[in-house]
């Protein structure tokens, strides 16, 4: 139930396989009820006292674990993601790790120091100016004044707030607080960087500021804890990851396995399988437009009928139909979009745009649409459908068809699959 802190002498080599941050068996309660966390308090305290420390293995009423049997690793110059619902215990770890409140049980240790940026302005004094936030906030980071009074010009640099340093911290916005927060830590030579989520304020040209500072303390060894709801910060930030649900520690390793794990439970708890494939009765005469979608499913460079198609392999869109008359020019709009998520399209396709009517004949119909590489990444997604007569009259339509893509380890970090051959040329010299 100990969270230790020892600096790596200078004479001591590091490398980048070298373990700075062990998380062993660490477990953390609260108690939901105000009243009855004062008299908990009261009497642990008491007890310790009076040298009776009561167990911490077991639940008293109305508390409940926010964090329980926590373990792992940091190595130095790795960079960690941290993801999962609100309330799932991501916060509560990192104060653990910075010591700003100790476990129940298990043990933290630290190899080296830690720079925590967990909260926006955490350690700043409201009243204060920015000037003497920057050395109080610095100095209980381990810094001494002589070593602050050389990296305070750097610090106001990278913070970008010159007109306001001298004016208290309570008149700045969020992005500038955050700003000073971050140059403040930086500059403190950590081993280890805890982030939570500040880096989510700020405008856009800032952030890939830190991003790039982020880098270059990366490739000096430091090591840095990034907790974000965005994935794709995750996946261009981290490595590895950890998934913590309701203080359990769901999933941890490859960066992008945990965060799609994350997703698909995040977005897609509770929502029926992907079906992958699509059958219906064709409607009465009366109910008919003329042309009746009866099945959507794929097939593969073989031809064959699949359900899970596979990132950058050939692909057919088939649209099985039954018409009443020909019609000659039919038109088809394809809308695709991710089930976890915002729901944002990510690929429409439409032969209006292209100019390429269908021409569809009287009886059973396969309308194909045909992709040489599917560019999905791996994931979950849905299908919208629409055919027409000419520009405008619609006949008929598939909503919400969904289907999952999977991958084959070719795509890492990538948004959509790119094909791509691999060549050397002999080039004669100028």
């Amino acid at each position: 139930m100990a969270v230790t802190h020892s600096i790596v002498p200078e004479s001591i080599p590091s490398t980048s396989q070298e373990v700075i941050l062990s998380v062993n068996g660490v477990s953390k309660k609260f108690c939901r009820d105000l009243k009855r966390s004062l008299f908990y308090g009261i009497h642990d305290i008491s007890s310790e006292l009076a040298g009776r420390r009561r167990s911490r293995t077991s639940l008293r009423s109305h508390e409940f674990w926010a964090l329980h049997d926590i373990s792992f690793e940091l190595r130095r110059g790795e960079a960690l993601g941290l993801v999962g619902k609100n309330g799932s215990g991501k916060s509560t770890l990192l104060r653990i790790i910075s010591g700003l409140i100790r476990p129940d049980q298990g043990q933290v240790e630290v190899r080296g120091r830690v720079a925590p940026l967990i909260a926006l302005g955490a350690g700043f004094n409201p009243i204060l100016t920015g000037r003497e936030n920057i050395y109080a906030n610095m100095s209980i980071l381990g810094l001494s004044k002589p070593q602050i009074d050389r990296v305070f010009d750097q610090v106001l640099e990278f913070a970008e707030i010159n007109d306001a340093i001298d004016s208290p911290v309570q008149s700045y916005s969020s992005g500038m607080a955050a700003r000073l927060g971050f140059a403040c830590a930086i500059h403190t030579e950590p081993d280890i960087l805890l982030l939570d989520e500040v880096l989510a304020v700020g405008d856009l040209r800032f952030r890939a500021k830190c991003y790039r500072r982020l880098a270059e303390l990366r490739d000096r060894g430091v090591a840095f804890i990034l907790v974000s709801h965005s994935s794709n910060t995750i996946l261009s930030k981290c490595d590895t990851a950890l998934y913590l649900s309701k203080g359990q520690l769901i999933l941890s390793g490859d960066a992008a396995v945990v965060t799609r794990r994350y997703e698909n439970e995040l977005f897609l708890e509770g929502a029926p399988p992907a079906t992958g494939e699509l059958q219906r009765p064709q409607r009465a005469t009366h109910e008919s437009s003329g042309l009746d979608i009866t099945g959507v499913f794929f097939r593969d460079r073989n031809a064959t009928k699949i359900t899970t198609p596979i990132s950058g392999e050939k692909l057919d869109l088939c649209i099985q139909s039954e018409a009443r008359h020909s019609i000659a020019e039919t038109n088809m709009v394809v809308s695709i979009r991710e089930r976890a998520g915002e729901g944002d399209k990510v690929l429409v396709l439409s032969t209006l745009h292209d100019k390429t009517p269908i021409r569809v004949t009287a009886g059973a119909n396969e309308i194909r649409v045909e992709f040489p590489y599917l560019g999905l990444k791996p994931g979950s997604y849905l299908l919208d459908l629409h055919l027409y007569q000419g520009n405008y009259i619609l006949l008929d339509s598939i909503k919400e068809f969904s289907f999952a893509v999977e991958g084959t380890g070719s795509m890492s970090e990538c948004s959509f699959y790119q094909p791509r051959c691999w060549t050397a040329v002999q080039t004669e010299a100028e």
